[in-house]
């Protein structure tokens, strides 16, 4: 896929990362970030994903000194110290079962998928490069493309520690190119966001037992990605059309995609029912995700 160059911007520059240099002075992305981003980046956060942000960090450290200072008791009585003792075997069977399910996946990558480079695809690749350079990553993420069967699909994954992306055939064939920017921003931009800190994902993860809450910041965080996306593709109808496509999936009807009638399903959503769908979803529904989408096209231009 030959991957044009945008219109209305400058960042999607053929090239790699310089080593030792920076396209613009980085500054934090913001509290937790896992990467360093240009300061325009820090309204790119979502307002909610802030608040859920927060309350998953209190709500994971009380729930930690609540299960250390249970296994405290439990350890002072003879009786029920082997309870803990068992907890903990489970606990490290756990992790090792992730820690080899993250070393199969990254070898199936490796040996079954296509890596994108300046050899293979560089369009594509070139695309990645310039998001991860205008985000601030220090380097771009290993980008592959698999055969889907059919399935529209893009992700991001820290694996034993690299950073990676992953997008479907399907969705690549089907989709124009300011919708492929826009999607490789949107999962560049989980890595730049921290939302993959293993460290800080450790200290939240208690937090999900707290009913509704780990769904809402989830969609929280995908809203952060969409504006992202928006803001790195430079193109305010291919992000919302990209978003669109996700439920059309027809490459034939692509171009002829109506989003002002897309959203204003939104108003056919019976409101009971549809908060309660949405309340259990990781991702909002795509009717708000495209009506949400923002033109940044004034914003962080070079």
């Amino acid at each position: 896929m030959h991957l044009k160059r945008a219109k209305k911007s400058s960042r999607i520059d053929p090239g790699v990362l310089p080593s030792g240099s920076a396209a613009r002075e980085p500054a934090p992305f913001g509290p937790f970030g896992d990467e360093q981003c240009p300061k325009s980046f820090s309204t790119l956060r979502s307002a909610k994903e802030r608040l859920y942000r927060v309350l998953m960090v209190i709500f994971g450290i009380l729930i930690w000194i609540a299960i250390g200072i249970l296994a405290a008791v439990l350890l002072n009585d003879p009786t029920k110290r082997q309870i803990v003792i068992i907890d903990a075997v489970y606990a490290v069977v756990i992790l090792l079962f992730l820690w080899i399910s993250a070393a199969v996946y990254r070898a199936t990558a490796f040996g079954n998928m296509l890596m994108l480079g300046p050899q293979q695809f560089p369009d594509l690749y070139e695309a990645v490069v310039a998001a991860s350079r205008d985000i601030g990553l220090r380097e771009p993420p290993k980008t592959f493309l698999y055969n889907s069967n059919g399935l529209f699909n893009a992700f991001a994954r820290r694996l034993l520690g690299g950073r990676f992306v992953f997008l479907t055939s399907a969705l690549v064939d089907a989709s124009s190119d300011p919708q492929v920017r826009f999607v490789m921003g949107h999962e560049v931009g989980h890595l730049a966001a921290g939302h993959l800190n293993l460290w800080m994902n450790a200290i939240k993860l208690p937090a999900r037992l707290v009913p509704f809450l780990g769904r809402a910041y989830s969609r929280s965080r995908e809203t952060t990605c969409d504006n992202i996306g928006a803001y790195l593709s430079g193109d305010f109808a291919g992000s919302r059309s990209a978003l669109q496509m996700l439920g059309c999936g027809c490459r034939r009807l692509n171009e002829t995609m109506n989003c002002e009638a897309f959203m204003a399903q939104e108003a056919m959503v019976p409101p009971i029912f549809g908060f309660l769908t949405e309340i259990f979803r990781n991702h909002p529904r795509l009717t708000r995700r495209v009506a949400n989408i923002k033109d940044y096209s004034a914003l962080g231009r070079r």
